[in-house]
């Protein structure tokens, strides 16, 4: 299941700053920058940061700032958590939990062999999420008034939703499975961006913010939105294994030649002697038509205002953050409330 990495080479995308997104609103896929601050924001050995009594605050830390520089550049985040994941999902969840918990004994083995950069490696391989980082990261953004939504099924798929539907101007996740879920705008390194250290090599890359558009991708490619979802279940997905051989350029080329979800199978079996795992029917209609739903109104109006006193007790009392420096911060997120209040007052008038 290596889509984002073989889907990468077909997509066209292009560098977006944060300020050309001002004024934007934007669906976060919450799950999937979680794992990226609790997989980045670590110690040298890949210790998370953790407060006094032991639980994990890298999430925090990272939602925290991440999101006030967000809201400072003029952009509304709406955070989208996952609900209850799909039957054919089930799948891919346990293969991640084990191939995490074998990253867990990598990462305390390297740790006592002293060999520090292979421990930050399969530290950051060995990243879950689990209620505990979840509920306070709804309760981090409730005390700071960033809405938040809580998906029926899979965020990226409401993130999505919302996009087509209009309610936000892209969706926001690292995940390729944008493109096959139809977001017409998607934005990716929207809270990883900066420069970031590659594994093993003693250089440093600009990671910096890029926007995907659908409709290029799909000209580019010369197919449809379906015919690109079945590109996606040829190279693999997270809820099927792709077929052995296929790659990026042929699975476009076998997507051109099918009519039906159903070619594709005859195909892949004469030319490769070779069948999908399962029924790719319920895949495709996993992409074709998620499990979504209409938010709530009061997550699509906007930043509401943040408790001063809530959010210092939350960021230093509770989780042991320097105050002077959470303090500066909630008065930039103080500031842009008040300024984005002005804003749609001024609007209204």
């Amino acid at each position: 299941m290596y889509l984002s990495v073989e889907l990468s080479k077909l997509v066209v995308k292009n560098r977006i700053s944060l300020e050309e997104l001002s004024g934007r609103t934007l669906a976060i896929d919450a799950y999937n920058v979680l794992y990226q601050f609790l997989s980045i924001i670590r110690q040298p050995d890949g210790t998370p940061l953790m407060n006094n009594s032991g639980n994990v605050t890298s999430h925090i830390s990272g939602l925290f700032y991440r999101t006030i520089e967000l809201v400072g550049s003029g952009i509304m985040p709406i955070y989208v958590f996952d609900g209850i994941p799909s039957v054919l999902k089930q799948k891919t969840i346990e293969y991640r939990m084990r191939r995490r918990e074998a990253a867990l004994d990598a990462w305390k083995a390297a740790k006592e062999a002293g060999d520090v950069e292979e421990a930050r490696k399969h530290a950051q391989a060995s990243t879950r999420i689990n209620k505990y980082i979840v509920e306070s990261s709804k309760e981090l953004l409730k005390r700071m008034g960033i809405p938040y939504i809580n998906a029926p099924s899979e965020g990226e798929a409401e993130a999505c939703y919302m996009c087509k539907k209009g309610m936000v101007y892209a969706a926001v996740s690292q995940d390729y499975d944008t493109l096959l879920l139809g977001s017409p705008i998607i934005i990716r390194n929207l809270t990883i961006s900066g420069r970031r250290k590659l594994p093993k090599k003693d250089i440093y890359v600009e990671v910096v913010p890029e926007i995907l558009l659908l409709d290029d991708t799909l000209k580019s490619l010369g197919i449809s939105q379906r015919q690109l979802i079945w590109v996606g279940i040829l190279l693999g997905t997270d809820f099927n294994d792709g077929i052995t051989g296929v790659g990026p350029k042929t699975a476009v080329k076998i997507a051109k030649a099918s009519n039906s979800i159903e070619d594709v199978k005859k195909y892949v079996k004469a030319k490769y002697n070779a069948e999908f795992e399962l029924d790719i029917r319920e895949v495709e209609e996993l992409f074709l038509n998620p499990e979504v739903c209409d938010p709530d109104s009061k997550a699509l109006g906007g930043m509401l205002t943040p408790s001063r006193e809530a959010l210092l007790k939350f960021m230093c009392d509770e989780n042991g953050f320097s105050e002077e420096r959470v303090l500066k911060s909630i008065e930039k997120l103080v500031n842009r409330s008040t300024l984005t209040k002005q804003h749609r007052i001024d609007s209204w008038m």
